[in-house]
């Protein structure tokens, strides 16, 4: 299955609006927020900070009204040039593109699973600017088998969780983590769809380098595909 025939199947999927947040929160409740280096608004933000991060986004959240903003497929952001992580020294391999989707709301909220499956790993990615607490779940649907990436948990998601454990949609997975977990940033679910895992186990990049843009595209196509936002 190529790339165009993967995103056509995860479209198909359902022609509902899937959601990975507590699904008390419904879909008017989210607005799209841009955390592009294009956005004059962030001219004056302080990007190594999760409380400035944080203090931003309830303020847009306030002027729309809104409980969620999300957003920031394929999008290129200032925000990781304060993490050694992101090879920020070298302009050619900086990997500065935002793969996956975010989807910011206070710590401790409800993460749901996307569709039936089982946990393929987890793992706590400790470092700054890192995922923190990291759940992939493997599916597999009508024959095709895919993964779905789920960062910036809180520490207690990773108790008690197996690998292979079966997990149906819209299970609650854990909760989100605060800046002190989840790598220092302000609370959110990094939401990311992959193809081909790579034998990767409780990782996989989320953030990739313009020279890696075809190739990560392609493996890990929009997740708005299947949220419907």
């Amino acid at each position: 299955m190529n790339a165009k025939e993967f995103s056509s199947f995860l479209s198909d999927i359902s022609s509902k609006h899937l959601t990975v947040i507590d699904a008390s929160f419904p879909k008017s409740e989210y607005v799209p927020i841009d955390f592009s280096s294009n956005n004059v608004d962030l001219k004056n933000f302080k990007s190594s900070s999760a409380k400035a991060c944080q203090k931003y986004i309830s303020a847009f959240l306030k002027k729309h009204n809104k409980t969620i903003a999300y957003g920031g497929y394929l999008e290129k952001r200032n925000l990781y040039k304060r993490s050694k992580t992101f090879n920020q020294q070298h302009s050619e391999t900086e990997r500065n593109i935002h793969l996956g989707i975010d989807l910011w709301i206070d710590a401790e909220t409800n993460v749901l699973s996307a569709f039936n499956g089982e946990i393929h790993s987890f793992k706590n990615n400790i470092g700054f600017g890192d995922y923190g607490p990291t759940i992939i779940v493997k599916h597999d649907i009508n024959s095709v088998e895919f993964y779905t990436l789920y960062g910036h948990l809180s520490r207690h998601s990773l108790s008690n969780l197996t690998i292979g454990k079966t997990i149906r949609q819209g299970e609650v997975l854990g909760q989100l983590g605060t800046a002190k977990v989840n790598g220092d940033y302000a609370p959110h679910l990094h939401f990311q769809i992959i193809k081909d895992l790579q034998n990767n186990h409780g990782d996989y990049p989320g953030v990739i380098s313009g020279i890696d843009l075809e190739y990560y595209k392609n493996n890990c196509p929009d997740p708005n595909l299947v949220l419907k936002l």
